[in-house]
């Protein structure tokens, strides 16, 4: 079962470009790890030039989703905070899918980047709803792991 509400689970009203939701994806990682947000940081951790993180963050403050103080560092909004909770657990709820069936951490780490800023509120649900079932089921799990196996081998 899923440890979020469906509401919370819903894409965010105001949903942003996948550079926008990588962006606030990374600075609410920032924070919850050490407590605060840098460009030189959110920059390291994307592989971009400061200068362009320094150009988004600053649009993302116009736009009202990071509060931005040059040489202090950056903050989520209330609207931002909302949108990278939104965004961390798409992220979250497809891994988990993704693991029951043995998929390495690698592979599910690049197509969750894919799939967590493509996907419907619908689709999740979907995914979700599999997942609970799956993890009641282990015998099922296991079934389809051996036939991942094959098919791969085919």
């Amino acid at each position: 079962m899923s440890r979020y509400p469906m509401s919370a689970l819903k894409q965010s009203a105001r949903q942003g470009s996948r550079a926008q939701e990588d962006y606030l994806e990374q600075i609410h990682k920032l924070i919850a790890e050490k407590g605060y947000a840098r460009v030189v940081d959110v920059a390291k951790n994307l592989g971009l030039a400061q200068a362009s993180v320094t150009n988004m963050i600053q649009r993302l403050d116009a736009d009202g989703l990071v509060n931005y103080e040059k040489y202090r560092g950056v903050v989520l909004t209330d609207e931002g905070e909302e949108i990278a909770r939104a965004i961390v657990r798409r992220h979250e709820e497809l891994t988990t899918f993704l693991e029951l069936f043995g998929v390495d951490d690698a592979t599910i780490y690049e197509d969750v980047e894919g799939m967590e800023h493509h996907i419907s509120p619908e689709t999740l649900a979907a995914i979700i709803s599999l997942t609970a079932e799956l993890q009641r089921q282990p015998a099922l799990v296991k079934r389809v792991q051996e036939r991942m196996k094959q098919i791969r081998r085919a």
